[in-house]
């Protein structure tokens, strides 16, 4: 029988292997938005949780760093996010904080579905609302050029999704091979639910593909095109400047040019505004979050993300 000590050593070791056999804990691997934090803590299962950086209803284009997320970028293994056209506030600190870590930018992924940035409109008048490289300040650098011409929204695919989880399960085998029997069959499990949940919403949304709709900027393109849904413009209007009476016209004679039923907002524009903009229209008013702002992070915030958004587009397109 072992005595006390030998026992305590014992057990010091048995816990020391185990901590090296979870060897990417919470802040080993870093994540910047909720949709696609939901996707790698599902593959993370039963093994740690990724830090997400942007927690709350912050936009991505104008977060700033908290301290917290320095310390978890400088001890990140691993960064998983989407390109500078989304999060240009990591692409300093991911060379300053995390020179070291692999870093996996979606938007570069030649296995995801990858659509062009429309600009705002109407997009039924028969011009090309696609954006690219030498519509910018030439200016710029080439690389973000190239990168402005994709639209930066690629999670609201499942198909993209499944990719993604494909993606990151070999980054973290790889990262630590002793879980990787564990994170592939997480990805297995994981992509079983995407691919139910990709027939669920195509039955859904399947009688709304017909009717006509606007939204206040071109967030929605890869559930868009997979659902063949109808979007005819974006109204492009910034939800922190005031929008004179001469846009709110504009904007109204858009949506009846356009033939919209709904004008789908988003949570940070404030009703008044929307309501403006609809009075004296016959189109009705909506709201989607391409985000998630309000949803709990974990694993099923994705797909309350994409029900969410596929009963918010029934809601006002089909009210009956």
């Amino acid at each position: 029988m072992l005595s006390g000590p030998i026992r305590i050593l014992a057990l010091c070791t048995l816990l020391l292997t185990l901590s090296m056999s979870t060897a990417l804990a919470a802040t080993d691997v870093v994540v910047t938005i909720k949709p696609i934090h939901a996707l790698i803590s599902g593959v993370m299962k039963d093994i740690g949780k990724p830090t997400l950086l942007i927690k709350g209803g912050q936009s991505p284009h104008s977060y700033s760093l908290r301290p917290s997320d320095a310390r978890a970028l400088a001890d990140a293994e691993l960064v998983v996010w989407i390109g500078p056209e989304l999060e240009s506030f990591l692409v300093q600190p991911l060379h300053s904080l995390a020179p070291s870590a692999q870093k996996v930018e979606l938007l570069r992924k030649p296995e995801l579905i990858r659509l062009p940035q429309r600009r705002g409109g109407n997009w039924t008048d028969g011009h090309d609302h696609s954006e690219h490289p030498d519509h910018h300040n030439h200016a710029d650098t080439e690389y973000t050029e190239i990168r402005r011409s994709n639209n930066p929204h690629l999670w609201l695919d499942p198909h993209n999704a499944i990719d993604i989880v494909t993606l990151t399960t070999e980054s973290l085998s790889e990262l630590d091979p002793n879980n990787a029997a564990t994170y592939r069959t997480n990805a297995h499990h994981l992509i079983q639910r995407l691919t139910a949940l990709d027939r669920e919403l195509a039955a859904q949304l399947k009688p709304l593909q017909s009717r006509p709709y606007l939204v206040f900027h071109d967030a929605y393109p890869y559930l868009e095109a997979r659902y063949r849904l109808n979007p005819v413009g974006a109204i492009s209007i910034n939800p922190d400047r005031r929008t004179g009476a001469k846009r709110v016209a504009e904007i109204r004679a858009t949506i009846e040019s356009s033939g919209a039923l709904c004008l789908f907002s988003e949570p940070q524009f404030r009703p008044q505004l929307v309501n403006a903009l609809l009075d004296g229209t016959d189109a009705r008013g909506g709201e989607l979050d391409p985000l998630g702002a309000d949803l709990p992070a974990g694993a099923d915030s994705y797909f309350e993300l994409m029900r969410a958004l596929a009963t918010a587009l029934e809601g006002c397109l089909d009210p009956s």
